[in-house]
């Protein structure tokens, strides 16, 4: 519990600030060569994770292959819903910076003949841009999301030994009362039986004395 405790105050405190995700047009060097990139950023997370979000990403989407080589990803032959029935070949590469646990995402859209920007098609562009971006973000949240999760359950457990303990010291606090009562009572009790131990007493000495009477009668008869 306690590991858990300190890794969700560590992971907290080190998000010093907003983190707010953008989204570039650059020029990035790909399998392909120099091509025209949307490039943007994933906070809180190393190489691998970010990798297997996208390759995640781009199999929820309708395409024909979607390969994860060392260092780029390339998805055949996707549909994107807005940009209607034409599909589009899109690369992706990544670059950690372990420094601040950060990495750098650049994807480039193959239309076929050329590559999107926007210049060459404002609104594909603009869709494209989203994407990545909205990408970014959830990649982002999602180790945040379960530091919560984990938080929260943790702040369960908490609140449900609490629970307990409130409730052992309820019991304890009833067992003093019928404690009290039961010292209370025998302390009546122990009067009680002093007074009739006092009584016994006097009764046993007017029981010896009368014995005495009647012994001394019978040493009169001669």
């Amino acid at each position: 519990m306690k590991k858990i405790l300190a890794a969700a105050l560590f992971f907290a405190t080190t998000i010093t600030s907003a983190q707010v995700i953008t989204v570039a047009e650059q020029t990035s060097t790909f399998s392909t060569g120099q091509q025209p990139a949307i490039v943007t950023t994933c906070f809180n997370n190393n190489l691998k994770d970010v990798t297997n979000s996208w390759t995640t990403y781009m199999k929820s989407l309708k395409s024909k292959k979607v390969t994860a080589g060392k260092e780029e990803t390339f998805t055949d032959n996707v549909l994107i819903k807005d940009w209607g029935n034409n599909p589009v070949d899109i690369y992706a590469r990544f670059e950690e910076n372990k420094s601040d646990n950060s990495v750098k995402v650049m994807v480039a859209f193959d239309l076929g003949g050329a590559y999107l920007s926007s210049t060459v098609d404002a609104t594909k562009y603009g869709v494209a841009e989203q994407m990545v971006k909205n990408f970014a973000i959830e990649t982002t949240k999602a180790p945040i999301q379960s530091q919560l999760k984990d938080a929260e359950k943790l702040l369960g457990k908490m609140e449900s030994d609490r629970g307990s303990v409130e409730k052992d010291i309820k019991t304890l606090r009833s067992d003093i009362e019928k404690y009290k009562d039961n010292i209370k009572k025998a302390e009546d009790d122990v009067y009680k039986k002093e007074n009739d131990l006092s009584k016994k007493k006097s009764e046993i000495d007017n029981q010896r004395t009368a014995i005495q009477l009647l012994t001394n009668k019978l040493g009169e008869i001669k």
